[in-house]
């Protein structure tokens, strides 16, 4: 069955649900549906179409919003499921400083790399190797994320999330299928240039 995306009565994303919630805040007047999902549901005495979108009929506050969660999910949604590294298909989480070396668990120390990278790198600081990223690794930012980071996806979710962060993301994202066993967004194939067997080829700044 299908998820919902939930917005506040301002239109702000505020999460995700199961159809059977969303189809209760409706049919209780606590909702509104904005797209349907083009599911048919029936019961023994009606029939409903059971929406993709759906708006809250009262603003709902939120007292505070704490930074995304960082999940396999939303953390290969930040990297394009890419290696970091060397831009290969990413299979694995690394911690830019290894946590042996005393690295943190957080956004601006985790990225997404293939197998092979991770190997190599092990707990060794990207000094050492002689490594670079085009970027530092930071949190995402946005209320977009908050459905983002879930894997769940929608294109008809794609002009409400919009406004509130992640685009990017979320063009590459709501394309796909659902993420694999192992976590990995697929995306299409990058060009990468030629570098040496084993070696993983240093990026620029």
């Amino acid at each position: 069955m299908p998820h919902v995306l939930v917005l506040n009565a301002s239109y702000e994303p505020l999460g995700v649900v199961s159809t059977r919630r969303a189809l209760i805040l409706v049919l209780n007047h606590k909702a509104v549906s904005l797209e349907d999902s083009g599911i048919t549901l029936h019961s023994a005495t009606d029939t409903l179409t059971a929406p993709s979108v759906v708006r809250l009929t009262r603003f709902v506050r939120v007292p505070f919003r704490g930074p995304v969660p960082l999940t396999r999910r939303a953390l290969f949604a930040r990297d394009h499921g890419r290696c970091v590294y060397c831009g290969a298909a990413a299979t694995s989480v690394d911690h830019v400083i290894p946590r042996s070396r005393g690295g943190q668990h957080r956004w601006d120390n985790v990225v997404a790399a293939c197998r092979r990278c991770n190997h190599t790198k092990a707990d060794r600081h990207l000094t050492e190797l002689g490594w670079r990223m085009k970027r530092p690794p930071a949190p995402p930012i946005g209320l977009a994320w908050r459905v983002i980071g879930t894997g769940i996806k929608d294109p008809r979710w794609r002009p409400y999330l919009e406004p509130y962060g992640g685009l990017e993301q979320f063009r590459e994202y709501e394309h796909h299928d659902h993420l694999d066993h192992a976590g990995a967004l697929p995306v299409p194939a990058v060009r990468t240039h030629p570098h040496r067997r084993g070696e993983p080829e240093p990026l620029s700044a």
